[in-house]
């Protein structure tokens, strides 16, 4: 009988294992994970950026979370000697009208703690990131660089130290409710009992949920695919760290951007473009159930019906280089098409509402059994230890 049992190999399921672990030591814990390796999907996809708390609404769990958490990250990081690169990031507005969202921006940062963010003028983007068209911005020193399986597999190596027990290949397919524990059934035929399960599961999160109470689960997850092209070795002189522009307020998303990568390199992109999988990180890559239900759900058909042109553009940008290097000239126009070549993508699980809402914030909901992570989108990687701190203080309330 374990006392946890978490579910999901990714970057929160192990920081929330290994918080528990360390504030409660004698809790015979369990993480599963159903590949053969941590950090296999949104983990492993992403850009690698330290995010600041820059983008969210103070006092909502992703601006908490993300705050705590960075301080966090950064002092694990420290102590157990994981390589990270605090080169700072520009938020650049290329046109007058994106100017009162980026000083609005400026203001949630400010709200967020961010005091040593600075509002900057065209030259001084031009001192900080020669080639790039601003007319006005943001510089956040606070942004950073850094390898997140590098972190998870840390984490994964402090857990073990404590005792604590990871199985790989172990997909949970049911969840089956007793009077004071709970049985996680693997598709391998084991069984787990349990006194209380976490749930982890990314992309996966909204169908490991159904399994604990159904009717509690309110929200379902929507696959986005982002996109990266990489910039040529020659061609890297155009970037020197990091630069994003001014996000659309109504999408939970921030735009193409330019990313120089801890290992080295630089990386355009992402788009966000509607996958047809949840692990569908290849154009092509079709699971017919799972597409029809996106597709059923009332939710997804709102946010489709609202945003039909701004999903095209992004299609349109997916299959188009040249529509894609368009964009990216309205931060570098000299970037041009044969500068880029093929890069990697990811698939944000995305957490979408009955009435079609995308939410934007963090979401944990908590059942007699359970204790479901349905929605950690960026910044989750950043913020995985105060996650798992939150997270942690809810199972302890619970033992």
């Amino acid at each position: 009988m374990y006392d946890i049992t978490v579910i999901g190999g990714g970057i929160v399921g192990l920081a929330t294992a290994l918080r528990i672990k360390e504030q409660k030591p004698g809790l015979k814990i369990l993480l599963l994970e159903k590949e053969n390796e941590v950090a296999r999907h949104q983990t492993g996809h992403n850009s690698g950026v330290i995010h600041s708390g820059l983008y969210y609404k103070p006092g909502s769990l992703k601006a908490t979370n993300c705050i705590r958490g960075y301080e966090m990250l950064l002092d694990f990081c420290r102590r157990e000697n994981v390589p990270f690169d605090l080169c700072g990031k520009v938020v650049v507005a290329t046109s007058e009208d994106q100017k009162p969202l980026l000083r609005n921006l400026y203001e949630r940062g400010m709200q967020n703690g961010l005091v040593q963010n600075r509002m900057i003028s065209a030259s001084e983007i031009k001192e900080i990131e020669p080639h790039v068209n601003g007319l006005e911005g943001i510089w956040v020193p606070y942004t950073g660089i850094i390898d997140y399986k590098a972190v998870s597999e840390k984490y994964a190596e402090c857990l073990r130290k404590l005792d604590g027990e990871i199985l790989f290949g172990e997909k949970v397919i049911d969840i089956k409710s007793r009077n004071t524990f709970s049985e996680v059934v693997s598709a391998t035929g084991k069984v787990f009992e349990t006194k209380l399960v976490v749930n982890c599961a990314g992309l996966y999160s909204d169908k490991v949920a159904q399994l604990t109470q159904p009717e509690t689960i309110k929200v379902r997850i929507i696959p986005f695919r982002g996109e990266y092209y990489k910039i040529r070795p020659e061609k890297h002189y155009l970037v020197k760290n990091l630069i994003y522009p001014v996000p659309d307020p109504n999408f939970p998303f921030l735009g193409v951007h330019f990313t120089r990568m801890i290992e080295g390199g630089i990386e355009a992109g992402p788009n966000a473009v509607f996958a047809f999988r949840r692990e569908g990180y290849n154009k092509l890559d079709i699971n017919v159930p799972e597409l029809l239900e996106s597709l059923a759900w009332p939710g997804f058909r709102k946010v489709a019906a609202k945003y039909w042109k701004t999903g095209m553009g992004e299609y349109y940008r997916s299959f188009s280089k040249t529509a894609f290097t368009k964009a990216l000239q309205e931060l570098i126009p000299e970037i041009q098409s044969e500068d880029l070549i093929p890069g990697g993508s990811g698939v944000r699980a995305q957490a979408c509402d009955y009435d079609g809402g995308l939410l934007d914030d963090f979401s944990i909901i908590e059942n007699k059994g359970s204790i479901n992570v349905c929605n950690a989108p960026s910044p989750a990687a950043t913020s995985s230890l105060s996650i798992g701190q939150t997270v942690s203080e809810r199972v302890l309330a619970r033992m």
